[in-house]
């Protein structure tokens, strides 16, 4: 048996060369260590991925499945490269796994609980019509379910407890993502100058903000702990391997660990045995920041932390159920002041009860406590977050849905997405390509978009931030019937 696992184009990025996929790479070293030849397709930045999918299908004939991962932005690309491949070949078996697969499940396994036949049954159908099987929560040992001659329809490894949910000693024994079937030196990602690539230290965060994917997956939700002698010995590796000096850690919150300044001191002393300064990135909790830790992250060397402050507004904070308040948010920064670490604060509007006063709370806090960077993004209420799961159809509107935050009657509209279609709510352009598929009672769209650009002109205005404008998206073009070029694909056999 061999299969092919695709990682399908995220063309909504400016570039999409940046952080590899990981979760099909730990995929396919699970696949590897079983002794199933595994190729990659990595199809990042190239804008024919569907005239490359379909030449490799013609060409590579002894695969008889393929996975494919994929965000909700990463859909309508993923849904593209399956029909490329049942052009071809009706007698493959296509298996779908990853954020989107899981997010929608969850949603459709409440829905299902309660009766329901809202728009998450209809996406789970939708789902289901495309792909052969849909893999939800962890993939490492339910892709060996999904591969087998008679899988079920849905491979649901979402479940705490299952043979197939990871426990924190299966993650920790379970293989390194299997980074040499992509094209690593493609890959290009600077922390201060120093080239970095990106890993998992953990899995899941344990709050509940209403905005935020899986807070009712235990995927997601549930924290699951590497040791840190394990993290540890993969940054080496990567160090040894490929020559990297800086490590983007992409957990959800680095700080829910309990035994973070541990892991931190590690850090500092396998530098020192080694002889070498790494620089190190991450996101952090603004309230579980404490000055000890702080300390620990720069001697480690952190400079950069990604914290989502989201607002500066009392009354948003407690809308989206962010548990941090404007003050705590405050003293983080100055933590981090103190102790070397620059500050990128993430930031986000169109949450429930959103006025231009909340917006203006949010502007008058960036300028008060002055972050070194930010973003500002758009809200949209994917499956699997409370803003969506939690939403009732409107009485009087076809096609849009409402979140209620109860405690104070604060609301949110959402226009329906079909997500298997449309990406343009995720990021956009900041050159006026922001669209907003949310409104409130204060705020129409259109208005949320223009605050969004006002705030972010006036805020890098007036500390001196330049914008984000990046590099243009690398592009690469495929020759027909010239093979694959090395970073497109790479194989075990």
């Amino acid at each position: 048996m061999k299969i092919c696992l695709i990682i399908p184009p995220s063309s909504f990025l400016m570039d999409e060369r940046v952080f590899m996929t990981l979760g099909i790479l730990k995929v396919a070293a699970s696949l590897e260590q079983a002794g199933i030849s595994v190729d990659v397709l990595d199809l990042s930045g190239f804008k024919n991925f569907e005239d490359i999918a379909r030449d490799y299908v013609i060409q590579k004939t002894d695969i008889c499945h393929f996975g494919l991962t994929a965000t909700t932005p990463q859909l309508p690309a993923t849904v593209k490269i399956t029909q490329a491949i049942r052009n071809v070949r009706k007698d493959v078996k296509i298996i779908l796994g990853g954020p989107h697969a899981t997010l929608v499940n969850t949603a459709y396994r409440k829905e299902i609980l309660l009766g329901k036949n809202g728009r998450a049954v209809r996406a789970m159908a939708q789902l289901e019509n495309l792909f052969d099987v849909i893999v939800a929560g962890d993939g490492e040992q339910a892709i060996f379910a999904a591969l087998e001659k008679k899988s079920s329809k849905i491979v649901d490894a979402d479940k705490v407890g299952s043979n197939l949910f990871l426990t924190d000693q299966q993650l920790t024994d379970s293989p390194w993502p299997a980074r040499h079937l992509v094209d690593v030196s493609s890959y290009h990602y600077t922390i201060d100058g120093v080239s970095a690539i990106s890993l998992i230290a953990q899995l899941g965060c344990p709050f509940g903000c209403g905005f935020c994917g899986g807070r009712e997956s235990p995927t997601f939700r549930r924290i699951r702990m590497r040791t840190s002698e394990d993290i540890v010995a993969e940054m080496v590796h990567l160090h040894q391997t490929y020559g990297f000096n800086g490590f983007m850690m992409y957990d959800d919150e680095l700080n829910v660990n309990t035994k973070m300044i541990e892991l931190m001191q590690m850090i500092t002393r396998a530098q020192r045995d080694l002889g070498v300064e790494w620089r190190l990135r991450g996101f952090i909790k603004s309230q579980l920041l404490t000055d000890a830790q702080a300390e620990a992250m720069h001697s480690a060397g952190f400079r950069w932390i990604l914290v989502g402050f989201e607002s500066g507004s009392e009354e948003i904070l407690t809308a989206i159920n962010k548990k941090a308040t404007r003050a705590e948010n405050t003293r983080c920064m100055e933590i981090a002041r103190r102790h070397g670490l620059k500050v990128k604060a993430l930031m986000s509007m169109g949450h429930p009860g959103e006025t231009r006063e909340t917006i203006e709370a949010s502007r008058q806090w960036l300028l008060e406590v002055k972050p070194d960077d930010f973003d500002v993004a758009v809200i949209t209420a994917y499956p699997g977050t409370p803003y969506y799961d939690h939403a009732i159809p409107h009485p009087n509107t076809e096609g849009v849905w409402i979140y209620t935050y109860q405690p104070t009657q604060a609301r949110l509209y959402q226009q329906e997405i079909d997500f298997s279609k449309v990406a343009e709510y995720y990021k956009g352009d900041p050159d006026g390509g922001y669209r907003a598929f949310v409104y409130t009672d204060a705020l129409a769209s259109e208005d949320i978009v223009i605050e969004r650009n006002r705030l972010e002109s006036d805020v890098r205005r007036i500390l001196g931030i330049p914008f984000n404008k990046g590099v243009a998206a690398m592009r690469y073009e495929h020759s027909m019937g010239q093979g694959f070029p090395t970073n497109i694909l790479r194989t075990t056999a």
